[in-house]
């Protein structure tokens, strides 16, 4: 596709979803939640047609050889589309988080003043191989009375087409208009340059993917952005831990989904407890089919455990592999987390509530866990209903990203004629 096609074509749907956020933004939230209601209707009366398009999907990425853990993220079921459908409901019984007073008071001169929240207008999401991520982002940006233009990546493109009919069906039905969501119907890469230069098109931008296409978007976007970087997330293991609690804990984090950005990909252990937490931690995750990358000390535990390069505590795995290594105590763990961090996710495992309390404290990342799996990291699991992204940022919205940080505020000034003083 030329240049000038697609920036027609993009151009064309930033006037849409501008057009369509305007009615959105006004929208009363039964309007809003009759359309999610009626959008998760049309996924079930859709689930055919979209397993028939991720099946293709599937077998290109096999052919483009595609990770199994990439695979199992773009991997659509029967489990998963319905995981969809009640997500879509789940957000529709969520409070409206549009024109909600934040706070107001009055002033001296008889002014009474009001913060208001308002959406943010038109959000632009850039994703890669999840296609779920397109009925998720859809909805939120469609509660919190947001325009939406995805652009998945080209390994999920036929599913994220199929779960955009079904939703674009719903919404219509509804009596919202349906381009209030919408997809780039390219997979040229071109498009991903125009959207990050729609300045007067979109809002604000949400990337979600790799190294590479977020670093892209950072160096790129004339837009605003939530920034949803790599998840490094780190579990420590502290002198104080339950054994059994640990090894329960740290296998879950790892290997429950080994390519969600909130899986453990490095695990920390006191030095006070080397001797006796360290083997039985790493056994077990051998033992599960987990490459293990270690120090010295982890080495030494098993003839299986692989050296640790420099480069691996700063690695997002997304597979099944994890480093390890021995810290002292929990500002060692704290110290070593702030240094290879991406600011994700961090766990705590540990009975001593000061040490907890230290390392939550200590650790500079959107979430810190105690005594839970860093897979708790998801906007579904703290009652948001799902979320856009975990933003790793620090401006506005740190964090799971739901509706209400889908939205800003206002100010409404009320008066009865009051003049301001030359």
């Amino acid at each position: 596709m030329m240049t000038t096609d697609i920036q027609t074509l993009m151009h064309d749907l930033g006037d849409r979803a501008r057009a369509a956020a305007r009615v959105l933004a006004q929208a009363s939230d039964a309007a809003k939640k009759d359309a999610l209601l009626t959008a998760a209707a049309e996924i079930r009366k859709h689930a055919p047609a979209i397993k028939a398009a991720n099946a293709k999907d599937m077998e290109g990425g096999r052919a483009k050889g595609l990770t199994a853990a990439l695979l199992d993220r773009l991997m659509l079921d029967d489990k998963r589309i319905e995981a969809m459908a009640k997500g879509l409901e789940e957000v529709a019984a969520l409070p409206d988080p549009v024109g909600r007073v934040l706070s107001e008071w009055d002033r001296p001169n008889g002014l009474h003043i009001q913060r208001v929240s308002v959406p943010l207008g038109v959000i632009g999401i850039i994703y890669e191989s999840r296609p779920n991520v397109t009925a998720d982002a859809a909805a939120l940006c469609l509660k919190s009375g947001n325009a939406a233009i995805l652009r998945g990546g080209s390994e999920s493109y036929h599913s994220a087409v199929a779960i955009m009919e079904a939703l674009r069906t719903g919404i219509r039905v509804a009596g919202l208009p349906h381009d209030c969501v919408q997809m780039v119907p390219t997979t040229d890469r071109a498009a991903v340059g125009m959207m990050l230069s729609m300045d007067r098109h979109i809002d604000v931008i949400v990337p979600r993917g790799g190294k590479g296409l977020v670093a892209r978007v950072k160096a790129e976007s004339k837009v605003p952005l939530f920034q949803h970087l790599e998840g490094i997330c780190h579990t420590y293991v502290d002198r104080a831990a339950d054994l059994d609690m640990a090894k329960s804990v740290v296998l879950n984090a790892k290997m429950r989904r080994t390519g969600v950005c909130g899986s453990t990909e490095t695990l920390l252990v006191d030095q006070a407890v080397a001797a006796t937490h360290l083997a039985p931690l790493v056994t077990m995750l051998l033992d599960a089919g987990c490459e293990v990358r270690g120090d010295a000390a982890t080495q030494a535990v098993d003839s299986r455990v692989v050296a640790a390069s420099d480069a691996d505590w700063d690695t997002e795995y997304l597979d099944s592999i994890i480093s390890v290594k021995l810290v002292q105590g929990v500002t060692g763990a704290v110290e070593h987390i702030n240094r290879h961090s991406s600011q994700h996710t961090e766990c705590v495992i540990t009975n001593d509530a000061a040490t907890a309390e230290a390392f939550m404290n200590g650790c500079d990342s959107a979430i810190v866990c105690w005594n839970a799996s860093t897979q708790f990291a998801d906007g579904g699991e703290f009652g948001m209903g799902a979320e856009i992204g975990i933003s790793t940022g620090r401006m506005h919205a740190r964090g799971p990203v739901g509706v209400e940080q889908l939205c800003t505020f206002k100010y409404k000034v009320l008066g009865s004629g009051q003049t301001r003083p030359g």
